[in-house]
This record gives structure tokens, sequence and C-alpha cells, in this order.
């Protein structure tokens, strides 16, 4: 099954280092789609830093509406950017603010999560408070290595906070997947590798579908033993089944399943079916979980048939000296539904000679929905 490779082969050679305008850029985007050019995987600096850490933009993505945490967990990852210019005062003023936000804004936070879960969250907060007032002093001594451990400890207990806010699953997805597995929340899988172990989050918030489709084939054991399929220099691929099939047949129906292509835009209520950004005429929205990551994990489709993945999924090799964050060509294209949030270092050695010995869920199995095909089939 052709996929990305047309996409993305030999872009070391085509990157586009600078910004040329909001204008130049559909200019070139409109140019590429009416002369049929099939773009190398040229990214395009965007205004201002775009989020490249997983873990930040899977925050971001949590279907909640609390300015507070928000407001927190933005001053305690900027405290990451700031320690490597060494600004010392920016990070003083994060630290401030994230002071005030736990100490007079702690009942506004609150108010959004269930009361039931109030305990915990108030163990939280008194947590994160007693982080930041030990990076105020390795900050006085200007001591940046505590800084980051004592900063990627506190955003866990963000996230954990963000998490108890989510009232439910935000949309329902629409009727004619109802065949299909789907993930109405979050799962973690761990794909033990000849090269060492992953893991994925895999964000059905934002993909339900082809999340659901993922976890459903993991929790098969469809993945164990398979060969990677390709490994080029910005993705490595796999989920390739032996024989002349391209994907997985569903015993139930006997038949290819194909995955729609999925896309939710930051600014909508709900994802996009079976249409890429570029036939919408929307160049420039940005998906909810981009290609700005490395490890992003995205559904493998045929040329020319975004409608068309199944089995086969990709790992997005993201280097911000040769793709740049913002606006990728490859957004919109391709189902993006998880991250890689351990295991870069395996992911960079695998190669075509490497196997995944084993996949499974390791959490958030109760948000996998399956369908209900006797329904579906009277």
């Amino acid at each position: 099954m052709k996929t990305i490779k047309n996409i993305i082969t030999n872009s070391h050679k085509k990157i586009l280092y600078s910004w040329i305008g909001t204008v130049s850029l559909i200019v070139f985007v409109v140019s590429s789609v009416f002369m049929g050019w099939q773009p190398q995987a040229i990214a395009f600096l965007a205004q201002g830093n775009a989020i490249t850490d997983p873990n930040s933009i899977l925050r971001y993505s949590l279907p909640i509406d609390n300015d507070n945490i928000r407001k927190l967990q933005a001053d305690l990852e900027d405290l990451s950017e700031q320690l490597r210019s060494k600004r010392w005062s920016t990070i003083s003023r994060d630290l401030k603010n994230a002071t005030f936000i736990l100490s007079y804004r702690r009942s506004e936070i609150l108010d959004s999560i269930p009361e039931a879960l109030h305990p915990r969250s108030e163990e939280l907060m008194d947590k994160i408070a007693e982080g930041v007032e030990e990076i105020q002093e390795f900050a006085k001594a200007q001591d940046r290595e505590p800084i980051y451990l004592k900063r990627k400890e506190i955003l866990g207990y963000v996230t954990e906070l963000e998490e108890s806010m989510v009232k439910g699953f935000p949309y329902e997805v629409p009727e004619e997947y109802a065949d299909l597995p789907q993930l109405l929340g979050r799962a973690v899988v761990e794909l033990e590798t000849t090269q060492g172990n992953i893991d994925i989050v895999v964000d059905g918030f934002s993909a339900p579908v082809n999340g659901g489709n993922f976890v459903d084939l993991v929790q098969r054991g469809f993945y164990d033993g398979l060969s990677f399929d390709k490994a080029e220099v910005n993705y490595l691929q796999a989920g390739d089944p032996p024989g002349s099939d391209a994907g997985f047949v569903d015993p139930n129906t006997g038949e290819y399943r194909a995955i729609p292509l999925e896309v939710l835009v930051a600014e909508d209520d709900k994802p996009t079916y079976e249409y890429t950004l570029e036939e919408l005429g929307r160049y420039l929205d940005a998906p909810i979980i981009p290609f700005n990551a490395y490890g992003a994990v995205a559904l493998a489709h045929p040329n020319g048939n975004p409608n068309g993945g199944s089995s086969q999924f990709f790992f997005f090799k993201f280097d911000t000296e040769l793709t740049p964050p913002g606006f990728n060509l490859m957004d919109g294209r391709y189902s993006v539904f998880g991250y890689t949030v351990n295991g870069k270092e395996v992911i960079e050695e695998l190669t075509t000679k490497d196997k995944i010995i084993s996949a499974r869920v390791i959490d958030g199995l109760e948000n996998l929905v399956q369908p209900d095909h006797s329904s579906v089939n009277s």
C-alpha cells in the first residue's frame, strides 16, 4: 500500500526555513492543489512558537473550559522556553503568576471538578504549590536541571486536574460510523519492539473513530509479531499484515475495515470526516492534534484515497531543523490519533529489520466502545 512516501521522501532537500507570510502560504497551497503537485514534507514556520511537546498538546486538546487551570498550565510550561534562554526575570514572573492562581483562584479551579474528586484535587493543588516554591528556590540559585525535573512532575499533577474536569464525551460521532469501534476518551498503548518499548497516548476526544480502530486492533493482538514496513528519514510505518490483505478484515463482516479521514479543527465542535482540509478549502485551519511533535501517530492510507486506511499506521519523525513547526502540509491530510509520550529514542533506532513483539492497552480500555453488529446488520 502506498502511503506517505510521495509526500515526505527527500524532504531534507526541500525544506523552507522562513515564514513568507500568510498570503504566500495561500498562493503556494492553492497552486499546488490546482497543478496536481504532490508536496514534500515542507513545513512552514508559524507566526509565534508552535507547541512541539506531545504532553502539552494533549493537555490543551482536552475538552475543558477553565481559564485558571489553562493559565496555570501556560505559566508552568513557559518555564522550559525561558530556561533555554536563561531569562530568570521571566521565570520569576511565571512563578509569581502560578502562585497567585494557586492561592487566589483555587475555588474557581475546583468549580470545574466534580465534588467527589475535590479531596484529590485539593491534594494535587497543594503538591503543585509546594513544587512551585521549590522551583523558586532553584531559580534563585539559577540551577536549571532541577527546575526541569520539578516542572515535569507538577505538570503531571496539572494533567490529572484537567482530566478530572472532563465531563463525558463532548459530541456525538456520526451515525454512519456506528459499525466501527470508537474510543470515547483516551487510552494508553504500549508497544514492545525489538529495540525497546514505546508508549502512545491515543486521543479519542479528537479522533474517536481512528483511535477506536487502533485500540481495537491492539486489543485483538493484530499487531503482535508484525514487522515495520517502512523506515524512512521522516516516518516509521507498521501494520501491514502478512498475505494479500492490505489491512484488517473484520471477522464479523468478512470485509476490509476502511477507516475514514477524521480531523478535528481547533475552532470546531466535532471532527470533519472523509475530506481533507485542502479539499474543503481550509488551508490555514489548525487541527487540535497536529503533526507538531516527534512521534505523532497517524493512520496511513493509499494515495488518492484518504478514506481507505485500515491497520497501517505511522510515527512521524518530526525534526525541528528539517520540518519547523506550524502549517505542516501533512496536517489535514492524515488522521493523527495520538502521540508518543515515551520511547522517542526507540523510534529513532527501529528499521525494517525490527518488529512489534507485542502491543497492549495499559490504560483506558474502558473507553473503547464496540459496535453492536446485531443492530447494525438488522
